[in-house]
């Protein structure tokens, strides 16, 4: 059974994951916009693999990447949280938002609310961000959290074949910098 965790923003709603999602995930993950830097499109059966993965971290874990909702229209609007899969360069906080959400600062407001998560309630002391640097669009979020490029690193297999570079920073960083980002903090609920 997994945790029952969400948090809360301005204008989202980020829970753990839930079969119910699996038919906008598996859109997501068909999208070539979207999947352009995050390996290419998928089958919906290889689809239901990763997802199925992605919940399996939050049960071998105890945590791992939201649902999140934008919450004026209900809409599932990406994958956005914690995520550190064994061989993974380090714990990163990961994003994919739809097309549709896109440009519209989502990503970042509910990226904060994640790295705020790691570092408040994980206890993480560093978060890093995995990006190819032809993904200007991720690489400009990374910017705008503060975040640094630290190094290239290869993935684990199967993904031995990308280079990314790990973009990153500490918990006494993002804690200096996080009040100028916004003045707002996500609301945590933790449930069984």
């Amino acid at each position: 059974m997994l945790p029952v965790i969400s948090l809360e923003t301005p204008r989202l709603l980020l829970r753990e994951p839930r079969a119910s999602d699996l038919d906008a995930v598996a859109a997501s993950l068909a999208d070539p916009e979207v999947m352009a830097h995050l390996g290419g499109v998928q089958s919906r059966p290889q689809a239901w693999r990763t997802y199925a993965g992605q919940i399996g971290g939050w049960v071998l874990r105890g945590y791992g990447m939201f649902s999140v909702f934008e919450k004026a229209s209900g809409q599932w609007i990406g994958r956005i949280g914690p995520n550190h899969p064994e061989g993974w360069p380090g714990q990163e906080i990961g994003w994919a938002v739809t097309r549709a959400a896109q440009g519209r600062g989502l990503a970042f407001e509910a990226t904060v609310a994640c790295m705020d998560f790691a570092f408040e309630e994980l206890g993480w002391p560093e978060v890093i961000h995995c990006i190819e640097d032809a993904n200007e669009r991720s690489v400009a979020l990374a910017r705008r959290l503060g975040s640094e490029g630290l190094r290239e690193a290869a993935l684990p297999p199967p993904l031995s074949h990308v280079t990314v570079r790990v973009w990153g920073q500490g918990r006494e960083a993002w804690r200096a910098r996080r009040s100028a980002l916004v003045d707002w903090s996500p609301r945590h609920s933790t449930g069984v």
